[in-house]
């Protein structure tokens, strides 16, 4: 179920890729949110093209679908450079980041996307390449192995994570910036589907796109894929254009409702209140009544009904909040010895 998930932030392969750039600004000033970040980067990039210098590498860090390969795209343009891209799992040994280094020029930016999923050994490679733009190459191996001292040119390194806590301290510590992606508000969601309908000559009513903003879980990837299948819909049951009922239609055949919670959501929910008694109860046993693998629970499910407050995590498992049971018509069972317990949303919860 969660696989093709219309909600799930992470990417839905090529073709969605192919689709959402067309729709990606190509300057910071067409970029909307983020204004923190934009401004920096303004600064830092207006900096560098002053003293005629590469930017300092950069770390974006943040939950998936905030944009982090965008803004890399972003600055290239800004600085009038080429953009190289590639991930942390492709770069499986030294060869593989060669390939890439050798074919930079100076200013140029090289994005890794998933930047924490680099094994130690290109990890290591690359740390010279990063402070000193140079690189010690071995050639061959055995008794025929011998190192090639390789200069590069002067380029950008841009890393995205998902999971910034997993890079090691060395790595971390050779990025000049880093700069943390926050979720955006229903406004600015309203203003990028305003921007990404004008692109697709798509017409809507007023308030139409707010409805999507609102189901759209703070995630502009998530907003724009919601758009592409109400596009789709209206195109199928209307006239073409967003109408306000065209929109409820098609958001409940997806089956997402106003809070922008699809079934999945609603039925981990409705197992710890019904199953569990509202909980506690540990996400192996949760994922055990619902058929799901626990790591689809934890990384696709528990992130927004944690941020919505509609979900607790305890030192003894997972608790459902009052306002879930509210959300779904269900009775709360209210804890007698909850105000003995300890809540925390960093506790690493094992059960």
């Amino acid at each position: 179920m969660a696989i093709d998930r219309v909600l799930s932030a992470d990417s839905g392969g090529q073709q969605e890729e192919n689709f959402n750039l067309a729709l990606r600004p190509r300057t910071l000033d067409e970029c909307i949110g983020q204004d923190n970040v934009k401004e920096k980067l303004s600064i830092a990039i207006q900096a560098a093209k002053g003293r005629d210098e590469p930017l300092e590498h950069i770390l974006f860090y943040g939950p998936p679908g905030l944009g982090k390969t965008t803004l890399a795209h972003v600055i290239a343009n800004e600085m009038g450079a080429s953009v190289r891209i590639s991930s942390g799992p492709a770069l499986a040994k030294q060869g593989d980041v060669m390939g890439l280094l050798s074919n930079v020029n100076t200013g140029d930016v090289l994005f890794i996307d998933e930047i924490h999923r680099l094994s130690a050994v290109v990890e290591e490679f690359i740390y010279p390449a990063m402070e000193d733009f140079k690189v010690d190459f071995t050639v061959d191996s055995g008794m025929h192995a011998k190192t090639i001292n390789f200069p590069l040119k002067r380029f950008t390194l841009i890393g995205a994570t998902t999971r910034a806590g997993l890079l090691s301290a060395p790595l971390r510590g050779r990025f000049g910036m880093m700069y943390h992606l926050d979720f955006y508000n229903t406004d600015h969601l309203t203003s990028i589907l305003s921007r990404s309908a004008r692109l697709l000559e798509l017409e809507s009513e007023d308030n139409c796109l707010g409805l999507i903003a609102a189901r759209s879980r703070g995630t502009p990837r998530v907003a724009n894929r919601l758009l592409k299948r109400v596009r789709d819909y209206a195109q199928v049951k209307g006239a073409g254009k967003l109408t306000t009922d065209i929109v409820e239609s098609a958001l409940k055949m997806e089956q997402i409702d106003y809070l922008g919670l699809d079934e999945l959501d609603r039925s981990f929910l409705r197992a710890l209140i019904n199953v569990y008694e509202g909980g506690p109860a540990g996400i192996e046993a949760i994922a055990a009544t619902l058929g799901e693998e626990r790591d689809t629970l934890e990384d696709v499910v528990e992130p927004y009904l944690l941020q919505t407050g509609f979900v607790r995590r305890t030192r003894r498992g997972r608790e459902v909040t009052k306002q879930a049971c509210e959300h779904l018509g269900l009775k709360y069972h209210k804890k007698e010895d909850s105000s003995t317990d300890e809540t925390s949303l960093f506790d690493d919860t094992d059960q």
